[in-house]
């Protein structure tokens, strides 16, 4: 335990009956951090919520609030606050009633409480809506309100269930950006469960990615996009191109591979030997159509589908019996090309991650079929 930790999770486990919702979560919370909890349904993030806010208790392992050992301990005696999804504000009372409820059931005095009451409205830029009523309010401000009560007692954390959930995407985007404003000027722990690698990505300091129980991987956005630790996390974060192949040599720095009969180079370590099968994996906005420059991976293919995205054209390309799919934008897309032209598909060595061929298994697949 660190002196700026907030939070220390320590071999969670989490049973209900037969099913073990989390398993042997660890990690540190910095004082201060932005740190999300991201996955698919069911893959034990609000679970791992609800048990550092107390409203679940540990099946093995310790919860750690600043330094306390708190995995026994009621929510009510937990200095967190939680904001869920309903926002769950009292319809009968004002706004500044509900921000004051928190204050009043520690018995301090309305007087005591109006300039922290006045300071949280300041601080949602919500000043001059004390006095109605959360019907009377958008969802957005509703959420900024019930973001202001669970600050108001300036806890040391601030656990947020997918509290963007109910709003429409244009305000959720906005949204996300006023909860980062908000957490940075407080400088309050917030740890925040979500389903969105979006509203992840764009938020949080660090992020643990989770799949069945079991964290992935946790670190930074920029290094759990660039660098993913395993097949599930390099799926369920961006859009990612997965080819099959076969290891032809492989020296702990550079990696050549088989795929569809063509040498593929990948600059990065790879636990795999020689004739070891792969899965290969590339970013879709790394892969280049008829690039000007050279690149170390570079080959023919037939433009089998464009989609126009508006800032960005998505091309579909056959290679043997594989597609791999381009993300090029607006700007640079060649405006001649057409279905069934054959064009040359690139990219570099350092785009290019590969995983055990056994981890396919874990990729997030969606079916045309399905949908």
């Amino acid at each position: 335990m660190k002196a700026d930790n907030a939070i220390d999770l320590v071999g969670v486990t989490k049973k209900f009956d037969e099913v073990t919702a989390v398993r042997e979560f660890s990690t540190e919370i910095k004082k201060g951090e932005f740190f999300s909890l991201l996955g698919p349904s069911g893959c034990g993030k609000t679970t791992t919520l609800r048990m550092i806010a107390g409203l679940e208790v540990p099946s093995e392992g310790r919860i750690l609030l600043e330094g306390s050992d708190v995995s026994s301990t009621p929510a009510y005696r937990r200095n967190v606050n939680t904001v869920f999804q309903d926002y769950a504000l009292f319809p009968h009372m004002s706004v500044r009633k509900n921000i004051y409820f928190p204050l009043k059931m520690k018995k301090i005095s309305r007087c005591e409480a109006e300039p922290r009451i006045e300071r949280v409205l300041r601080l949602v830029n919500m000043e001059g809506f004390a006095n109605r009523l959360p019907q009377q309010l958008s969802g957005g401000q509703r959420q900024r309100i019930a973001l202001a009560r669970s600050l108001v007692n300036e806890p040391a954390a601030l656990l947020l269930d997918e509290p963007l959930g109910a709003l429409d995407f244009k305000l959720r985007v906005a949204m996300q950006k006023v909860l980062k404003d908000i957490q940075r000027n407080v400088g309050i722990t917030f740890i925040y469960v979500t389903h969105d690698q979006s509203e992840a990505m764009t938020m949080s300091d660090r992020i643990a990615v989770m799949k069945d129980g079991l964290a992935h991987q946790i670190a930074s956005p920029d290094e759990i996009y660039n660098n993913p630790a395993t097949a599930f996390v390099a799926s369920f974060i961006g859009d990612m191109n997965f080819l099959h192949g076969t290891v032809r040599d492989n020296d702990g720095k550079t990696c050549l591979l088989d795929v569809e009969g063509r040498k593929v180079t990948a600059n990065r370590a790879v636990e795999l030997g020689k004739g070891g099968e792969a899965l290969v994996c590339i970013r879709t906005e790394r892969v280049q159509i008829n690039p000007q420059r050279s690149v170390e991976n570079r080959g023919s293919a037939t433009l089998s589908r464009i989609v126009y995205r508006g800032t960005d054209y998505e091309a579909t390309c056959r290679i043997g019996q594989s597609e791999i799919r381009a993300v090029v934008q607006a700007v640079a897309w060649p405006i001649e090309l057409r279905l069934g032209d054959t064009v040359d598909v690139a990219w570099s060595a350092e785009d290019v991650i590969v995983f055990p061929r056994e981890e396919e298994a874990d990729v997030i697949k969606y079916s045309a079929e399905a949908v």
